[in-house]
């Protein structure tokens, strides 16, 4: 059987050449193509030493093949791609952050005007996606809630997109408000953090972390602890490969791993 035809886009940075590793190591995918901004065209060795595919920096140009591209780059990337990508009638699995509501309402009309699948996940690692489950499911029993994320020095949105997902799911899990007490002295300002509808909401950057996520419940003698790490980029690549099997049997805006996961 032929396996699903795969674009990388972004395909010279981390976590793009990450893709490609999978995507090539996929015994049902097969890598057609890869775009970066900052490609000189030509060809790219693919990272099994199995053959070679075309390198652009135009994605259009990398299309013609393809029957899905992966993007992990910024918002306005992944919002480019989406235009692009649609408009060829090719699916696409974005990871990228930092989306904003009028955005994703744009990619579900690209989507639907195209008739092509589109799925966009805040992260692929399905311990983190089981976190934000477990998180809605537990809200509801606690009246606090702390919620602290770490990434990397150079991600460039705080919180990420994961915190800020758990921080909804937490709200929408719970039937009363968060208590979220403020200091009456606050001896540095920010000290405690931001906060979401009573979720007080921390970021970390520094180099030494992928991802990191935790949040922390409390009520009357009691804590609840859920934590999720991702130790390296390997981690979001059985999500990937995941959404990339669904998102060619599926048309529309798909919004979460957990809908492909059936959380």
């Amino acid at each position: 059987m032929a396996g699903i035809k795969v674009v990388v886009h972004g395909a010279l940075g981390r976590m793009g050449q990450e893709v490609l590793r999978a995507v090539t190591n996929a015994p049902d995918m097969e890598p057609v193509g890869a775009a970066d901004g900052q490609a000189q065209p030509g060809m790219l060795a693919l990272p099994d030493g199995s053959g070679d595919i075309p390198l652009s920096n135009s994605l259009a140009d990398a299309l013609s093949d393809a029957q899905v591209v992966v993007d992990f780059s910024s918002a306005a990337g992944a919002m480019s791609v989406l235009r692009t990508a649609s408009a060829h009638h090719v699916n696409a699995v974005v990871g990228s952050t930092g989306l904003s509501d009028e955005n994703y309402a744009e990619a579900s009309k690209l989507a639907d005007d195209n008739s092509v699948g589109i799925i966009i996940a805040p992260n692929f690692a399905m311990g983190a996606v089981l976190l934000i489950h477990l998180a809605e499911l537990a809200a509801k029993y606690f009246e606090y809630a702390d919620l602290t994320e770490g990434h990397h020095e150079a991600k460039i949105d705080a919180p990420s997109g994961t915190a800020v997902a758990i921080a909804r799911a937490v709200v929408a899990g719970q039937s009363a408000p968060f208590k979220a007490p403020k200091a009456e002295q606050e001896l540095i300002a920010g000290a405690r953090g931001g906060d979401y509808e009573g979720v007080v909401v921390h970021s970390r950057r520094m180099p030494g972390l992928m991802a990191h996520h935790e949040v922390v419940f409390g009520a009357l003698g009691q804590t609840l602890t859920i934590k999720h790490d991702s130790i390296n980029r390997e981690s979001f690549m059985p999500g990937v490969t995941l959404a990339v099997r669904e998102v060619v049997n599926r048309t529309g805006l798909t919004v979460g791993l957990d809908k492909i996961m059936g959380l």
